[in-house]
């Protein structure tokens, strides 16, 4: 286990060490948040409009979700296939262009779509069971099944864009390679997670003292201080994605093929996930 946590963190800081060589790769979270965003209000305008949620109107309902559901996970997809795209791109020796990560997911927008209807599907399933009206255990079991799923899907997107199959086959595909990666997954997923949380919360409490010290000071001060607060915690999330995307693009290539792309020498990774 050890040399797993060694493993992890040294793909981590490799994958840092990409996405400082290469910023442009920060743009597929930014295009990617904008554009989720624009689907929220798009369905929560006419939602609120309608008071869609005023009442029980149970199908329509389901409907609404699960349309909600598909559009945000199809445009999340796409461009988390975009970045791993280009990352694979910066990985194999390659200056990767926006373009270049967009034609990628582009050429995969079928599986995308089928891929995108799935997760949305087990996305509501989840969500149900997590509901605050269901009991601690069906909460609690809702839960770990969502940690299994999102284990077991890490590595979906790098196998859509490295290979021509569908969702299914993709998602099979994820799960013979998490049992041969699942330390890796599990610590790289989590550890890039936590770590990025502890430094978001000190972020915003950090940015709420000095809010408050602004407020003491004049109100447009505080407003300022708050907004680059607000900025720098978006930054966070921008790159935490990034991070994660090409972490599962160095992971899955390593998991397949034991190339080591420039950066990523000397882990012993070539031997760790060879085909057993």
């Amino acid at each position: 286990m050890f040399e797993k946590f060694s493993r992890s963190w040294s793909l981590v800081k490799a994958s840092a060490a990409v996405l400082r060589s290469d910023k442009e790769l920060m743009l597929f979270p930014v295009i990617s948040t904008f554009c989720t965003l624009l689907v929220l209000a798009t369905f929560a305008v006419p939602a609120f409009a309608l008071q869609l949620f005023a009442r029980d109107v149970g199908v329509l309902h389901a409907v609404f979700g699960f349309l909600f559901y598909f559009c945000q996970y199809a445009v999340i997809i796409f461009f988390n296939c975009a970045l791993v795209g280009a990352a694979m791109i910066r990985l194999e020796g390659g200056d990767p262009t926006l373009s270049d990560g967009i034609a990628i997911a582009k050429s995969r927008i079928g599986s995308i779509l089928g891929y995108a209807a799935i997760a949305a599907t087990v996305g509501m399933l989840l969500q149900a069971l997590k509901n605050k009206d269901n009991n601690f255990i069906v909460r609690l079991i809702g839960s770990g099944l969502g940690v299994a799923w999102t284990l077991a899907t890490f590595l979906v997107v790098p196998v859509l864009v490295s290979q021509n199959i569908g969702p299914i086959d993709a998602l099979k595909r994820s799960l013979e390679l998490l049992k041969r990666t699942w330390g890796e997954n599990a610590i790289g997923n989590v550890g890039i997670g936590a770590a990025f949380g502890l430094i978001t919360v000190a972020v915003i409490l950090v940015g709420a003292a000095l809010t408050f010290g602004a407020a003491m000071i004049a109100w447009q001060l505080a407003v300022v201080v708050g907004v680059l607060c607000l900025i720098l915690v978006l930054l966070l999330g921008v790159y935490q994605s990034a991070l994660s995307g090409i972490y599962s693009a160095a992971l899955y290539r390593y998991a397949t093929d034991g190339h080591a792309p420039a950066g990523f020498e000397g882990m012993g990774l070539q031997t760790a996930f060879a085909a057993k």
